[in-house]
């Protein structure tokens, strides 16, 4: 049977569905199969509680590992007509249910905000004894004093005792910021001797957006941009003059405004587009009163949404500030919020030890993935993403320091980039914005470029010129060591993006070429498919490079690296210019790393097919389960890895460029805000340990190693 892990709340508003949240996030990476069971929903179908919705999508969980089941409706008749164990048979029956395609299961308790807290928590208690679930019971210190945490702390531990459950874990949520480490050190330790994790109340949480607050209110749309994350930082009522009100209006302020007030609607209009004014985040416009005809047009263009609605002003105003956040509205940004709260917080470690999880065999595409974020919050890095006009990068970069996975730095004319991205609602708070055409780097940078360059005939007036560039001045931020790598491709070619690389930051020692790969996430592992995106029609030697750079990737990412060199023959059993070539590369890997199990000239089906392997190539240690597939040109790599795709619904991550000495990678023009923040956690990665044993720059970054003086040859631009 699975083992569940019941997450319970102890007192109303424990924000309990954040742990839940960053439990499911932890267990994912590290079992199988994880499950998702709340007991009781509230609603009117168990099947539409917006939390196992938000399980089912996060985590990727079909209808037999993620369910709810009663509705609150159900279990207070049967709890009036005395059959409270028609309650615990049922959600055990669905638990036994979920337990066949599941290896753990959280079960999400109730709030404890109905009309008696005490019958819920006996609920709560009876449901994880009768399930065999330890609970992991959560206080809520919302309005608490420290005392009174610490308080609740050893109330909950006592009545949980009571009820002969056994208690997992303990954490408090919610607590105030300043508080935190005086709750943690105000908590007596339990019989356990485990931490008691304490988690800060976090305004991006806290915060509703725009469409919370029209859901709540059953609002009616009817102008702006159709943006429902955008979140709402304050509430104004305009009952003052224009003048005054601008002088109070915030960004992300809900503006409640008269429907017949055209005056304070072109001010909030005026506002949002010009950069030294605040943007709101949306307008209610109120009394069921319609503005005047020519106001319309106007509030066509809002970049915020404007509602409506029947509401007075008052009623309109007392209503917005009774709504509340909820994680399980799917909001990305307050998932990422609340996962990064949980990393900080917690020691997975030792959260992990008190699990004893069966060991995971099977490494699926979503979990290879959360991998990445953890692996880059590891070891944390500082990452320059140059295209800072982009409002996909801005997203992404949001999405990153939520999420706590790296320092970033954005490139560009910063009223420009806030002025943008408050438009959108997008909060860029905590990131470094830098304008390379004023910023005091500049001349060293250009002084350094002219060094580099001087071969070429570069002198100090074109280098001050060049380093206008984004792309050139982030990459020679890289080159120096103010950040360790740089993401760049959204709006640029991939010439655009590696040129200044091939310029200055080189290849490793012993590699003539730069290339790619593809990480492939197929249902149960992780294949390396290269090169794919960067050398049209690679020679002998360069086919080598790619093939020892492909293994050293695929083992930085963990994945074992069982080389296939690919071709149209396998073995001795074709020949050809081509299988020839091959087979020359083959053998060149095989001379620099005899470590290194490689196999070529095979064939896909003999890579990947151990039956075929056996008829094919009997003996190797490769073929049948190759991990790198390597392709003899561009035109060969760039269609197989897209046919797979396709028709496999494998997930491509890439292209991951590799040989240079320091980590810059490239993005697809048609990238999604997803892949960004993929690609800035593989960047982070490989920042961490840099291959090849390229040296590590200074703390001022002015006096770096001197790069290799091979030059490689223009990439091509085959853009995934």
């Amino acid at each position: 049977m699975a083992k569940g892990i019941y997450v319970s709340a102890t007192t109303p508003g424990s924000g309990k569905s954040l742990i839940a949240l960053g439990l499911a996030d932890t267990l994912h990476r590290h079992a199988d199969r994880i499950g998702f069971f709340k007991p009781v929903v509230h609603g009117d179908d168990a099947g539409a509680d917006p939390m196992v919705a938000l399980m089912k999508s996060r985590f990727d969980l079909d209808d037999r590992r993620c369910r709810g089941g009663l509705t609150f409706t159900e279990v207070r008749g049967l709890l009036a007509e005395g059959r409270r164990e028609d309650i615990d048979s049922r959600c055990v029956e669905i638990f036994a249910e979920m337990g066949r395609h599941c290896d753990v299961i959280i079960v999400e308790g109730t709030d404890l905000t109905g009309h008696d807290a005490a019958v819920e928590f006996d609920l709560n208690a009876r449901l994880a004894n009768n399930l065999a679930a330890p609970v992991v019971a959560v206080v809520g210190a919302k309005g608490r004093s420290v005392a009174e945490a610490a308080a609740a702390v050893d109330v909950a531990r006592k009545e949980l005792a009571a009820e002969k459950c056994s208690l997992l874990a303990m954490m408090v949520n919610r607590a105030d910021p300043e508080d935190v480490d005086a709750i943690v050190a105000a908590v007596k330790p339990g019989a356990s001797g485990r931490p008691v994790y304490v988690f800060p109340e976090l305004e991006e949480i806290a915060r509703p957006t725009t469409g919370e607050v029209g859901a709540a209110l059953a609002l009616r749309q009817i102008a702006g941009r159709a943006d429902m994350e955008r979140d709402v930082r304050d509430v104004k009522v305009a009952a003052m003059n224009v003048g005054n009100f601008l002088n109070v209006l915030d960004d992300g302020a809900l503006v409640i405004v008269p429907g017949d007030r055209a005056d304070v609607m072109v001010a909030c209009l005026a506002s949002s587009f010009s950069p030294e004014f605040p943007v709101p985040s949306g307008l209610i416009l109120t009394g069921g009163l319609a503005p005047d005809a020519n106001i319309y047009p106007l509030l066509a263009s809002a970049p915020f949404p404007v509602f409506a609605t029947e509401d007075d002003t008052y009623t309109t105003a007392r209503r917005v500030s009774e709504v509340r956040s909820e994680i399980w509205s799917g909001h990305r940004r307050k998932v990422a919020s609340a996962l990064g709260l949980w990393s900080r917080q917690v020691d997975e470690a030792e959260m992990l030890e008190r699990l004893h999880l069966p060991r995971a065999e099977r490494m699926t595409p979503l979990r290879f993935l959360h991998d990445l974020i953890e692996r880059a919050r590891s070891q944390r890095r500082h990452i320059v993403l140059p295209e800072g006009k982009d409002i996909r990068i801005l997203k992404a970069a949001e999405i990153l320091h939520r999420r706590d996975v790296c320092d970033l730095t954005l490139l560009g004319r910063e009223a420009d980039v806030r002025e943008l991205a408050a438009s959108r609602g997008i909060d860029l708070a905590g990131i470094n914005i830098v304008d390379p055409a004023t910023s005091e780097l500049r001349q060293d940078f250009a002084a350094r470029y002219a060094e580099l360059r001087a071969h070429k005939g570069v002198d100090l007036a074109r280098a001050l010129e060049v380093m206008q560039d984004e792309s050139y001045f982030g990459t020679m931020m890289v080159q120096l060591g103010v950040v360790d790598g740089m993401v760049s491709g959204a709006a640029h070619t991939t010439a655009h993006t590696i040129r200044p690389a091939l310029e200055f930051v080189k290849t490793r020692d012993g590699v003539k070429i730069v290339s790619s790969v593809f990480l492939m996430l197929m249902p149960d592992r992780v294949l390396v498919y290269g090169d794919c995106a960067v050398n049209p029609d690679p020679n002998v030697e360069q086919l080598a490079d790619i093939a020892l750079a492909s293994a050293e990737t695929a083992g930085q990412f963990g994945v074992e690296p069982r080389v296939a060199m690919l071709s149209y023959s396998t073995g001795g059993s074709g020949s050809g210019e081509a299988v020839e070539e091959v087979r020359q590369a083959t053998d060149l890997v095989r001379e620099r790393r005899p470590d290194l199990a490689v196999e070529g000239p095979i064939q896909y089906d003999a890579a990947v097919d151990a039956s075929i392997a056996e008829s094919k190539m009997p003996g190797s240690s490769v073929a049948g389960q190759a991990t790198v597939f390597i392709f003899p040109d561009l035109n060969t790599g760039n269609n197989t890895y897209k046919a797979v795709q396709q028709s496999s619904g494998a997930v491509a991550v890439g292209p991951v460029l590799q040989g240079l000495r320091k980590p810059v990678n490239d993005l697809s023009r048609g990238c999604t805000v997803e892949d960004i923040v993929n690609t800035v956690a593989i960047t982070a990665i490989q920042a961490q340990s840099p291959a090849g044993g390229a040296p590590e720059a200074s703390a001022t970054g002015l006096s770096a190693a001197e790069p290799s003086t091979s030059e490689p040859s223009a990439v091509s631009a085959a853009k995934a």
